[in-house]
């Protein structure tokens, strides 16, 4: 999950940690940091960044709200990005298209102080409820 709150230690003192599409990096834990539907996904290893309350990003987040893909972009759209990816391809899942999340690359390179990337997966099968 990457929406929580934990009770942590951090700088000496007990607080509380809030974390909104970000994860627990600490030192040596592993997680999953996955791309848009039609983008790939890593493995990463946490390198426990104190700065960053050993914490790393979810994923690529949004560059494009909700409602401006949808108004945007069409089924087509969809289909084209997606494609190769066994995914839902309708007008309900618009607002999921991969043009409107940032680049997985440059999320990746930007948090390099915060995760070791230890496999990258190649997106086959995404699943939106």
């Amino acid at each position: 999950h990457h929406n929580y709150v934990a009770k942590e230690e951090h700088y000496g003192e007990e607080v509380f940690v809030t974390r909104k599409g970000a994860v627990r990096a600490r030192v040596g834990e592993y997680g999953i940091i996955p791309g848009s539907m039609g983008a790939k996904s890593f493995i990463v290893r946490g390198k426990g960044n104190e700065e960053s309350f050993c914490s790393c990003s979810h994923g690529a987040g949004r560059i494009m709200s909700r409602t401006e893909a949808k108004k945007v972009f069409t089924v087509a759209d969809q289909i084209a990005q997606t494609e190769g990816v066994e995914c839902r391809k309708d007008a309900d899942v618009i607002d999921e298209i991969p043009a409107a999340y940032k680049n997985i690359d440059d999320v990746m390179q930007a948090q390099n102080d915060l995760v070791e990337v230890v496999h990258t997966l190649r997106q086959v099968v995404c699943v939106k409820g």
